[in-house]
């Protein structure tokens, strides 16, 4: 245990997370453009893009299953080891329907790695922790991702099959770390299990968990966090800020990157006020400013706004990225897979609906209405934080 009270393995987790998100960012800008080469349209291309998302969404409760009967090790290392061998043949692919499979079968590996390694975080974190592991271990992924886009959008312009290969070795390297420094785990954090806020200490059943309210307080929080973080964010708001704003790309851009330096400063506190002023205080404060923020859109577009907006849920998502990771490490200290898949699966699958359900709805009204439906689903995870019992606070000083 380090003088910060984290666990050794949390620490490695974050720099796993670090080197996937950074690999994952220098082959985001290479996709569309290898794609393109196939000779295929911009359906097909969008299609290369979310087949990956689709079925790390629909493998993740294998994910779980998988995680509860192997280990949480072997299957983060196995599912790294799939995704780099798959990313390395698709850099290597003659045809876009092998190109599209082999990006098919990386969604599957992403799945297991992400599932076992949030269990393999959640169980070894001490209860008076869990939310500054969880804030680590996002943290790891946020710097990853602001460095990666822009080395891959150069690497792309060498050769569009660069990255591909890149993304790769960093994989195999982050799957050998995991392997080989991640020692086995106890079967429980330090000491005996906590109770969650309203279940029984050891290894929960889901149907159990969905009948506590703090589970489904943190899955609705999650689900509105990858609506519009993962998904409406990237997917609509370029296209805002060049036709309901009339400016450059370069702004969309910026707004972009306000809100991840924002939600990367706000990582440096969020985990230890989870901790320390509790889980609900924690999950009502981020839900508010997250729905406050996507509100802000819904206003006459200018520019100080959007730019606003976007810190302001960075700041939100710092909070939004601890609090709900905290209450369903809470819920299952004991080894949990498949309450992690669900919860991984939650956030999933506003990153799929998000973006369909505001494109939609851009199309036949107008960004506004895009964003107002955004702004719901987001509010909804503030009242479900509302419900929650004040006891749902802090498992003690941290």
């Amino acid at each position: 245990m380090r003088p910060d009270g984290l666990p050794r393995e949390v620490r490695i987790l974050a720099v796993v997370a670090f080197v996937v998100a950074l690999g994952f960012g220098i082959v985001a800008p290479a996709i569309p453009l290898f794609a393109r080469d196939f000779g295929v349209g911009r359906t097909a291309v969008g299609l290369a893009v979310s087949a990956f998302a689709f079925f790390r969404f629909v493998s993740a409760f294998g994910g779980g299953t998988l995680v509860e009967r192997f280990g949480e090790r072997i299957v983060l290392a196995t599912g790294l080891g799939l995704v780099a061998v798959t990313t390395g043949l698709a850099g290597l692919a003659g045809s876009f329907p092998l190109f599209l499979t082999l990006r098919a079968a990386g969604g599957i590996g992403s799945a297991m790695f992400t599932v076992s390694a949030l269990s393999l975080l959640f169980r070894v974190a001490p209860p008076t922790h869990r939310g500054r592991a969880a804030a680590t271990w996002q943290g790891g992924f946020i710097l990853g991702g602001i460095a990666g886009p822009a080395a891959g959008g150069l690497l792309a312009e060498l050769s569009p099959r660069l990255p591909f290969f890149l993304y790769a070795g960093f994989l195999l390297v982050a799957g050998a770390v995991a392997l080989v420094l991640l020692r086995a785990a106890p079967e429980q954090g330090d000491g005996a299990p906590s109770p969650g806020p309203d279940l029984e200490p050891g290894p929960v059943r889901l149907t159990t968990a969905l009948r506590s309210r703090a589970y489904v307080a943190a899955l609705v929080a999650n689900l509105g966090t990858g609506w519009f973080l993962f998904g409406v964010r990237n997917s609509m708001v370029p296209l805002y800020v060049t036709e309901e704003l009339g400016r450059t790309v370069a702004w969309a851009g910026a707004g972009l990157l306000a809100g991840s330096l924002a939600q990367a400063l706000g990582l440096l506190r969020s985990g230890r006020l989870v901790d320390q002023w509790g889980r609900r205080p924690s999950l009502v404060l981020g839900s508010a400013l997250a729905t406050a923020s996507v509100g802000a859109l819904v206003l006459p577009p200018q520019l100080l706004v959007f730019l606003a907006a976007m810190a302001l849920f960075g700041l939100a998502a710092s909070l939004l990225s601890s609090a709900p990771a905290a209450l369903v490490a809470d819920i299952s200290p004991a080894r949990g897979g498949r309450l992690v898949a669900v919860f991984q699966m939650s956030a999933d699958l506003g990153a799929v609906a998000g973006p369909l359900v505001a494109g939609w709805l851009a199309d036949v009204a107008s960004f506004q209405w895009a964003f107002a439906a955004t702004a719901v689903v987001v509010g909804a995870g503030l009242l479900a934080a509302l419900s929650l019992p004040r006891s749902v606070t802090s498992p003690g000083p941290g």
